[in-house]
C-alpha cells in the first residue's frame, strides 16, 4: 500500500501542537504494518534544513505566485519514513511559525502557501511528478492539506483515493471568496455545494466535500461534530458525508514518551519500579521555585492557553486548590489575557504557582513526569495527546467528558483498591464546562491522593494503557485498503 500524507508541520522538525506528534508518528506506524507511506511537507526552513539526503525529483515552473518551485526527497532524520518537499522560498523560506509572522499575525498568503501544498499532493497523487512512485492512497491532515483533496478532485488524470483527517475543526482556514482566482480551480467548486461558506472561501471545506473519506482523531469527536453544539457550523456538512466518517484514536509514540528511556528525566523509572517519579517530582519542585513537598500534590497544565482548553475554569477555581496546599504548574501560550493572568497568580503565589510562556519539548516532558494530576479540562477535545503522554508518565489525568478525553480516561469513582481496579480507572473525568465543577473534582482527586494504596493502585492501571500506534495503524490500513484504487 502506497500511502502520501501531506501536512504542514511534522514533529520534531517543526511542531505547533498534536498534528505534527500525529504526522512524526503515523507514517512510521503504517511502515510497520507493511505500507509506503511517505510525507509531502512545505518546505519551511526548520524542515528544509533538517530533512537528509535530499535530491529534487522535478521543477515545476512558477506557480501560485512563486517562481522556480520545484520538488525534493529526501529522509526524516531518525526515521526511515520518506519526504517530499516542495521548494519555494518566496512562499516558505521565512522567520516565524508555519502559519504565523512572528508577532501572531497570519501571513497574508497563506492561501498560496497552503494552496501550493494541496496543488503538489494532488499532482503527486496523479502520477507524473515522481516517475518511480505514485501513491494510491493521499491523506490530507488539516485545513492545510485540505486542498489536495479538492485538486484531486478536479483532475482529469487518474483519482488516487483520498482520506482527510480532521484534527481540529474551529480551525477551518477562512479566506476572501474574491482570492478564489488564485487557486485555479473550476468556478463550479465556487459554491455552497463546493468551498463558500457564509461569504468565504474554507479550505476545510475541501476536504469534508472531496475526500473520500472522511476521519477524526476519537470516535466521540466524530459523532460529536455532527452536532450543532460541536460542529462550528459544518455538522451540516459532516451530517451528510455521515455514512464516510469515522473517528480512529491518536496513540503515542513509545519511542518518545517513555519514562524508561527517557533521558531528559531528573531520574528514570517504569511501572515495574515508579520510585524514579517521586525523584522527577522533586526536581520539579526545586527548579521551579515551588515548595520541595512530596504531601503537596502538583497539577499540571501543558496546553495552548486559549478557552477551548478550559484554561479559565482552571483560573476561577485556582484560590481553592491552593487553599488545599496543592501546587500548580502551566507550560503554554496562546490567549493574551490568560498568560497575564496565569503570570499573576504565579507572581502572587511564587511557592505554589510557577508559569512558564511558550512551549519547551523537553520541559514538557519533565513536567509531565514530574506532576501528579494533569488537568485538560477542555471545552472540546478531537483527541488530545497531553492525557495519554500522562497515563504513560503515571500522571493521572484530570478531564471533562468530551471528545478523546471521554475515550481515553476512566473516571475512578470506587473507594477500594479492589473495586478501582473492577472498573479499570485510570484518572478523573468531570462533565460541566465550570469551575465549579472542575473544583468539585480537583477536591475529589486529593481525596485520593491523601491515600497512597488507592493512588498508587490507579498509578499502575494507567501505566498499563495501551495507546501505541499499533491499533490505529492497523485501522487506517483497513480503510486505506478499502477505498485503494488498486495498482495497474
Amino acid at each position: 500500500m502506497k500511502v502520501l500524507h501531506v501536512a504542514a508541520e511534522v514533529f520534531p522538525l517543526i511542531k505547533t501542537g498534536g498534528l505534527a506528534d500525529v504526522v512524526g508518528a503515523l507514517p512510521q506506524a503504517l511502515i510497520a504494518q507493511g505500507a509506503d507511506a511517505r510525507l509531502l511537507l512545505p518546505g519551511l526552513p526548520a524542515i528544509q534544513d533538517a530533512v537528509l539526503h535530499q535530491k529534487k525529483v522535478c521543477d515545476l515552473g512558477s506557480v501560485f505566485g512563486a517562481v522556480n518551485v520545484s520538488l525534493w526527497l529526501g529522509q526524516m532524520p531518525q526515521s526511515k519514513v520518506k519526504v517530499y518537499l516542495i521548494c519555494a522560498p518566496y512562499l516558505y523560506a521565512r522567520d516565524g511559525g508555519p502559519y504565523q509572522a512572528a508577532d501572531g499575525s497570519e501571513w497574508s498568503d497563506n492561501l498560496q502557501r497552503f494552496g501550493l501544498l494541496g496543488w503538489v499532493g494532488a499532482h503527486l497523487g496523479a502520477g507524473g511528478l515522481d516517475p518511480d512512485w505514485t501513491p494510491q492512497v493521499l491523506h490530507a491532515h488539516d485545513w492545510h492539506a485540505a486542498m489536495a483533496c479538492a485538486y484531486v478532485a478536479a483532475h482529469p488524470a487518474r483519482r488516487v483515493a483520498t482520506v482527510y483527517t480532521v484534527h481540529n475543526l474551529a480551525y477551518q482556514g477562512l479566506f476572501a471568496m474574491a482570492d478564489f482566482h488564485m487557486l485555479g480551480l473550476p468556478s463550479r467548486l465556487l459554491a455552497a455545494s463546493g468551498l463558500e461558506f457564509h461569504n468565504q472561501l474554507c479550505l476545510m471545506k475541501a476536504g469534508l466535500k472531496f475526500a473520500d473519506r472522511v476521519t477524526t482523531v476519537s470516535p466521540s469527536y466524530a459523532a460529536e461534530i455532527a452536532t450543532p453544539e460541536f460542529g462550528c457550523g459544518l455538522d451540516g456538512v459532516i451530517r451528510g458525508r455521515a455514512s464516510d466518517v469515522s473517528g480512529i484514536l491518536n496513540g503515542v509514540d513509545g519511542a518518545v514518551w517513555n519514562p524508561q528511556t527517557d533521558t531528559g528525566l531528573a531520574h528514570r523509572y517504569s511501572r515495574a519500579d515508579v520510585g524514579g517519579k517521586a525523584e522527577c517530582k522533586r526536581q520539579l519542585q526545586t527548579e521551579l521555585g515551588l515548595d520541595v513537598s512530596a504531601k503537596a500534590a502538583v497539577f499540571a497544565v501543558v496546553s495552548r492557553l486559549s478557552s477551548q482548553k478550559g484554561l479559565d475554569l482552571v483560573l476561577a477555581s485556582l484560590p481553592a486548590v491552593l487553599r488545599s496546599g496543592a501546587q500548580l504548574v502551566v507550560q503554554g501560550s496562546g490567549d493574551p489575557l490568560l498568560e497575564a493572568a496565569f503570570l499573576e497568580a504565579a507572581r502572587q503565589h511564587p511557592h505554589q504557582v510557577a508559569v512558564r510562556i511558550g512551549y519547551d519539548e523537553s520541559w514538557a516532558h519533565k513536567l509531565i513526569a514530574g506532576a501528579d494530576v494533569m488537568l485538560v479540562p477542555s471545552r472540546f477535545e478531537p483527541c488530545g495527546l497531553t492525557q495519554l503522554y500522562a497515563l504513560r508518565y503515571g500522571t493521572l489525568p484530570l478531564v471533562r467528558r468530551v471528545g478523546g478525553l471521554a475515550d481515553t480516561v476512566v473516571n475512578a469513582t470506587a473507594t477500594s483498591a479492589a473495586g478501582l481496579a473492577q472498573e479499570a480507572a485510570t484518572g478523573f473525568v468531570f462533565d460541566e464546562a465550570t469551575a465549579s465543577a472542575l473544583q468539585a473534582e480537583v477536591t475529589r482527586a486529593l481525596g485520593f491522593f491523601e491515600q497512597p494504596a488507592l493512588w498508587d493502585t490507579l498509578m499502575q492501571q494507567a501505566m498499563a494503557q495501551d495507546f501505541s500506534w499499533h491499533q490505529p495503524a492497523r485501522d487506517y490500513m483497513s480503510l486505506y485498503d478499502s477505498i485503494a484504487i488498486k495498482a495497474d
